[in-house]
């Protein structure tokens, strides 16, 4: 096995079950879909690179994304607050708005 060696990644049953819904609705954030996929890709064993390859994407973003679900679990994968003026609207009202 070359590289440095990867932290074991485990899921509850209930984050499987969220990622999952993040993976298949369609109404999800476009940035969360993918993620949600990496994940879910890396909990079966598969490398960061053969991960990479599958999804189009590059391993260092399989890194980044794994490395942030094992530090944070699924509150790693939302977008962090930006700079700026604070937002007006919640994510469950644009979520409502959406749907």
């Amino acid at each position: 096995m070359r590289g440095r060696p990867k932290a074991e990644l485990v899921l509850s049953e209930s984050e499987r079950e969220q990622l999952q819904a993040w993976s298949r609705r369609r109404k999800t954030a476009q940035v969360l879909a993918p993620r949600s996929r990496m994940v879910l890709s890396c909990v079966s064993g598969a490398s960061n690179k053969v991960v990479a390859d599958t999804l189009g994407v590059t391993p260092q973003t399989v890194t980044k994304w794994r490395a942030r679900f094992l530090k944070q679990r699924l509150d790693g994968l939302l977008d962090a607050p930006r700079a700026g003026a604070p937002r007006t609207i919640d994510d469950a009202r644009v979520d409502a708005l959406i749907a």
